[in-house]
């Protein structure tokens, strides 16, 4: 779900060629999600292959960083570890959700309703152990870092990013900001089309988010930001503080400068069923204790084919996947002579 304060964070669209010879920390979950909810068959099932097993997932890491690397664009892909026990709450939610989405999407299949499963299918996506390990696995054939989080990966990403080992956090959750990402890259991963309740296609911009323009437009430091977002809801505290928007929740942040005098300020007109500290301490003092180098690594082409051939994908488009970053590392190298000469 991540924080709701999409109305309020400023924001600028670039294009990947912006992007050009940056490092960017990837949530890998989010990122898994929109291969699993997006790359999809008419009725709405995910691609398989033919003993049955899901391969959208696949499809979108091999293809998609195919496209981020001939941008010269260097993907490093955080996985998420352990979550915090504070979002048990809102994972036993998105679980029931999940479930129920998956009930209606069994009576739309067996009433034959195209719609109905197309509308319901991306709605109980779940990241299984096999996806998981699968994922990995490509990404390294491909010479593309993975990094192990302990915790979240978007709260990994985002400290990576501040602490400069790559120059941004790329999610579709502003959780990351609340980590003091320098900058947040959304849309990354994303298909560059939406289709629309219409019928229509909408083109999907990259935003770019800039920490520090954050604070400097909503004239807030970053405790003041962590207090917004616990105001008006997190994975901790689902839903927030009901009865407060973003807009209102932005006014009594702007008026204290530290947390304990807003949350006193909040408790006189609403009332606060959760503690406000615990959340406030889990975003505050959060530290990486990734040490290593991260290093681009040579593809192991050979594994890349036997990973997707045990798949089902097509050898020869396969092939061409290959070829494309075969180039990629001719041009490096031509670039490297005309450097020396």
């Amino acid at each position: 779900m991540g924080i709701q304060i999409s109305d309020i964070i400023p924001r600028k669209e670039i294009s990947l060629s912006d992007l050009k010879g940056k490092t960017l920390a990837i949530d890998a979950y989010n990122a898994l999600y929109q291969f699993l909810t997006t790359i999809r068959q008419l009725d709405g099932t995910p691609l398989m292959d033919k003993n049955g097993d899901v391969t959208s997932h696949l499809s979108g890491l091999f293809y998609r960083n195919i496209n981020l690397l001939q941008e010269g664009i260097k993907p490093v892909y955080v996985f998420d570890g352990i979550p915090p026990e504070l979002k048990q709450a809102e994972i036993e939610k998105r679980r029931v959700a999940k479930k129920a989405a998956e009930e209606k999407f069994k009576e739309a299949k067996a009433s034959q309703d195209i719609d109905g499963m197309k509308k319901y299918a991306g709605r109980f996506v779940k990241i299984t152990d096999d996806i998981i390990s699968q994922s990995k696995e490509l990404l390294i054939a491909l010479g593309i870092p993975v990094i192990q989080a302990p915790s979240e990966g978007e709260s990994e990403a985002a400290v990576l990013a501040r602490a400069h080992k790559v120059w941004a956090a790329a999610s579709q959750d502003y959780d990351a900001l609340l980590y003091a990402t320098p900058y947040l890259v959304r849309n990354l991963t994303s298909s560059r089309r939406k289709k629309m309740s219409t019928g229509l296609y909408e083109e999907v911009k990259i935003e770019l988010i800039e920490f520090q323009n954050v604070l400097n437009q909503l004239q807030i430091d970053k405790d003041q930001l962590i207090c917004l977002a616990i105001l008006v809801g997190t994975d901790y505290n689902p839903g927030g503080v009901k009865g407060l928007g973003q807009k209102r929740a932005l006014e009594i942040v702007q008026q204290f400068r530290y947390p304990i005098d807003i949350f006193a300020e909040v408790k006189k007109k609403f009332e606060i069923d959760f503690n406000w500290q615990i959340i406030f301490k889990q975003f505050h003092e959060y530290e990486s204790s990734y040490n290593e180098i991260i290093e681009f690594k040579q593809v192991n082409e050979q594994k890349v084919k036997e990973l997707l051939l045990k798949h089902d994908f097509s050898e020869s488009r396969i092939e061409s996947g290959l070829n494309k970053l075969k180039a990629i590392k001719e041009a490096k190298k031509q670039k490297g002579l005309s450097d020396f000469f």
